[in-house]
């Protein structure tokens, strides 16, 4: 059998260094990588992790034995309506178009109240809302503040009595 392959390495010295580059090379390959991967896709340095994460999730706390505020209609109508509304989604009127709006205004405020509590076509009762958040007051406001931007003449329903 012959030797016609033989050691690389010859010396201590060479030993050594292949020791040393084996090590710290794959190390500068990956610090570069890691360098190379972050530049420019943190935006600016002011970024909070509140505001990455913001469209996956907010997180409002309450105190629940602490008083309610109501809502205001605009307030209701971004936080449950605008979602289906303000596109057009699933066949929903759109905020402000006067003839989508037309017929359903002849029903009045009852009628399209009997609408957003028990649901009606593709829109859940209370617009997917949870009682327990939007009560039927605050709905009743919504209800009025989308109708009157497409030209209705609906009046602020009367506040709850306190309890």
């Amino acid at each position: 059998m012959s030797n016609e392959h033989g050691n690389l390495i010859k010396s201590p010295k060479q030993l050594i260094i292949m020791v040393f580059a084996s090590f710290f090379v794959p190390l500068i390959i990956i610090l570069l990588l890691m360098i190379f991967v972050n530049n420019g896709k943190r935006g600016d340095a002011s970024t909070t992790t509140e505001q990455l994460i913001k469209p996956v999730g907010q997180l409002n706390f309450k105190d629940a034995s602490g008083p309610r505020e109501m809502q205001t209609g605009e307030q209701v109508y971004k936080a449950v309506c605008a979602a289906c509304h303000a596109t057009g989604a699933a066949g929903a009127p759109k905020f402000g178009d006067t003839s989508a709006w037309s017929a359903r205004l002849g029903k009045g405020y009852d009628g399209l109240m009997t609408s957003v509590l028990k649901g009606k076509g593709a829109m859940p009762a209370r617009g997917g809302s949870n009682p327990a958040d939007i009560s039927d007051y605050e709905l009743g406001r919504a209800v009025v503040y989308l109708a009157n931007s497409a030209g209705g003449k609906l009046a602020e329903p009367s506040a709850p009595a306190a309890k």
